[in-house]
């Protein structure tokens, strides 16, 4: 399909200067730690995982979105079939409030959550769930809508450092090994954020040796790029939109790399959209205006980068998603809209030429859906359902809803918005499920499950209606004999 004008574009700004007001002090940790890992009173350990199954390939997941930034993993040698009990827990922990997900490299895993009134960072050992260190600092924060009061950010790992953004704007700097502090920042005060509909979310990219957040400061920058070892900022760019709760990524267009961030949170009236911008410089090479018309709306799908210099991104509230070509002087062509796959908080993942995502707004409307990426061409739509027995008898009328998809050792997992967890086989000529268990019937598990060694971790963000157990982390085995 020929590409068509895209006639919402603004003009090309340069970055806007702006002057960091708090470079943070540098602190020296002094000698690292020797923390061995040891059982608290939160973790519940079931059964140690079976044995890593001979030429399994693994790979870290150091981000949310794991280590491509796509929802792909290299995994391989994974049970695909689940048992009449489902998948085998190894632990689980207690959590607190929040939604992010559990990030895995270097044999620890990190947790963020808030416990009480304190945003916490817990070192875990992966296959037993016991604890190295915890790190934690208090907050002021309440979601007016009542949804949450913990991060949205997950931990960041980077070598021997990580990193973190707590749903107040603050940002740490901890040493991997023990939990001391490099540097700490107080976004927030610094550049007076404006105002966020559920606090700060988007989950920082670490990347080339900065650090970059879509910080959303009332007269900017949008964007910032800090020195991740300093915590200095390098720079600062845009003053128009707020932060989104999508992530930055980084891709390569025309030979050049590139900086994607999908902005656009709380503001009146509702502004938002895509910037590229120089990742050394913080120039900005376009901006591309997409968010609903709408006051109570935000950007949350972080880009997804297709061969052939395109970009694809998507809102639920309006306007749904749209593809660009980046042209050789970076100009954002518009080649497809698709109003009705307009993702929520997912981020589509791309397979063999096609898109596949949920789209919808509420849970009751959200389907499946698989678009091709080349036209823009609808293939399918699925809105599954099924029963699920309650402790009082009643049956329980579940779907996946607004779930999360991992491409991962050649199939696909999914995890539905109330705690459904199946392979599935998804493909161009429609959807098939291979395997499904219940795992809980929790509302809100919104968060993207990370696969590590063969060991599946799933965040329930509330209360199990089936056993009534408390939010947790939980570690599934799903490594095969």
């Amino acid at each position: 399909m020929k590409p068509f004008p895209c006639l919402l574009l603004l003009s090309l700004p340069l970055s806007a200067e702006f002057i960091d007001p708090a470079p943070p002090k540098v602190l020296d940790p002094g000698k690292i730690a020797k923390l061995e890992a040891k059982p608290f009173n939160r973790l519940t350990f079931h059964k140690a995982p079976k044995p890593l199954p001979a030429g399994a390939v693994t790979e870290d997941w150091h981000r949310f979105l794991g280590a491509s930034d796509t929802a792909i993993s290299k995994e391989t040698k994974l049970l695909k079939k689940f048992p009449p009990a489902g998948p085998a827990k190894v632990w689980e922990i207690e959590k607190g409030n929040g939604y992010t997900c559990p990030t895995v490299a270097n044999g620890r895993m990190f947790l963020f959550h808030r416990l009480d009134d304190h945003e916490t960072i817990e070192c875990i050992h992966p296959e037993t769930g016991q604890r190295h260190w915890t790190y934690q600092y208090p907050i002021v924060y309440s979601d007016r809508y009542g949804y949450n009061n913990g991060p949205r950010a997950s931990v960041v790992i980077d070598g021997e450092r990580i990193y973190t953004l707590g749903v107040t704007s603050m940002v740490h700097c901890l040493r991997a090994a023990d939990g001391a502090v490099f540097w700490k920042r107080n976004l927030a005060s610094e550049f007076r954020v404006r105002g966020t509909f559920f606090g700060q979310g988007g989950t920082p990219l670490v990347h080339g040796g900065r650090i970059y957040i879509n910080l959303g400061g009332e007269t900017g920058p949008c964007v910032i790029a800090l020195d991740k070892l300093t915590g200095k900022m390098l720079w600062g760019a845009g003053d128009k939109w707020g932060a989104s709760y999508a992530s930055p990524v980084v891709a390569t267009f025309h030979g050049k790399e590139k900086l994607l961030v999908f902005a656009g949170g709380e503001s009146r009236p509702a502004t938002g959209g895509l910037l590229c911008l120089d990742p050394a410089t913080g120039k900005v090479d376009f901006e591309f205006p997409w968010r609903a018309d709408k006051y109570e709306s935000v950007n949350a799908a972080t880009p997804v980068v297709l061969p052939g210099n395109r970009i694809y991104i998507t809102e639920c509230y309006k306007i749904g998603g749209v593809m660009l070509e980046v042209t050789p002087e970076f100009f954002p062509d518009v080649v497809w809209k698709a109003p009705k796959f307009g993702v929520h908080f997912m981020t589509p993942v791309l397979d063999n030429g096609y898109l596949y995502g949920f789209d919808g707004r509420h849970d009751l409307q959200a389907e499946l859906v698989c678009y091709e990426a080349k036209d823009g061409k609808e293939m399918w739509r699925d809105r599954s359902e099924w029963g699920t027995p309650m402790a009082d008898g009643r049956d329980f009328r579940i779907g996946f809803r607004r779930g999360n998809l991992l491409k991962v050792d050649g199939s696909w997992l999914v995890l539905g918005e109330y705690g459904s967890l199946a392979w599935m086989d998804l493909n161009p000529t429609g959807a098939t499920v291979l395997s499904r268990h219940q795992l809980f019937i929790a509302r809100e598990t919104w968060t993207l499950p990370a696969i590590h060694n063969g060991l599946l971790y799933v965040a329930q963000n509330t209360k199990d209606y089936l056993t009534d157990a408390h939010s947790r982390f939980i570690c599934y085995d799903l490594r095969v004999e």
